[in-house]
């Protein structure tokens, strides 16, 4: 089911609006609309899982906003994958690489296997849409997903936010925004 709305706080703890400079004073929460916005248009999430023995097991993946759920795939055999069958517990990282601009968002919530297969074509038609070619060339590192997500080679996991945090830096101004749902 996509998520509802969440409820918006800075928190102030962690925002220039503690830490007086040029533009602090009006530092505001981080709006849910433009945080989609970058979850839609973000290519590259670092997922974070735990491993049974309780160490952390972090891993660059592709994933697709759909409906206010966040998707991905891994291999059946995969570590995240072994991980998330005995935690389903999990959060996904996007972001910039960049310490004065730009907007980093963390999405923690419980990864659960898709089985509806209408779901699972939504869920295909949102990669084809948004990845374009890096899904569907054959030259293309993800060719075939949209196969292998029907066939079932891989598993594709729904993480509805529990809980997304965002980090902005605007010039050096920083904002931490927490939406809770």
């Amino acid at each position: 089911m996509p998520a509802q709305q969440p409820t918006t706080e800075l928190d102030a703890r962690y925002s220039s609006a503690l830490n007086p400079r040029p533009g602090a004073s009006e530092v505001t929460a981080i709006s849910w609309a433009e945080a989609q916005g970058r979850l839609e248009a973000a290519e590259i999430f670092w997922v974070s899982t735990v491993r049974p023995d309780g160490r952390l097991h972090v891993t660059p993946c592709i994933a697709a906003w759909h409906d206010g759920v966040l998707y991905f795939s891994t291999g059946r055999t995969e570590q995240k994958a072994k991980n998330l069958a005995h935690d389903a517990h999990c959060a996904l990282t996007t972001g910039s690489n960049s310490l004065t601009d730009g907007l980093d968002l963390v999405v923690e919530g419980r990864a659960e296997p898709v089985a509806d297969r209408a779901r699972l074509e939504e869920v295909i038609t949102a990669y084809e849409t948004k990845y374009g070619s890096h899904i569907t060339s054959p030259e293309g590192t993800f060719h075939g997903i949209g196969d292998a997500f029907r066939g079932g080679e891989v598993v594709v996991f729904a993480v509805t936010p529990d809980t997304a945090y965002g980090f902005g830096r605007d010039n050096g101004v920083y904002s931490h925004t927490r939406w809770t749902f």
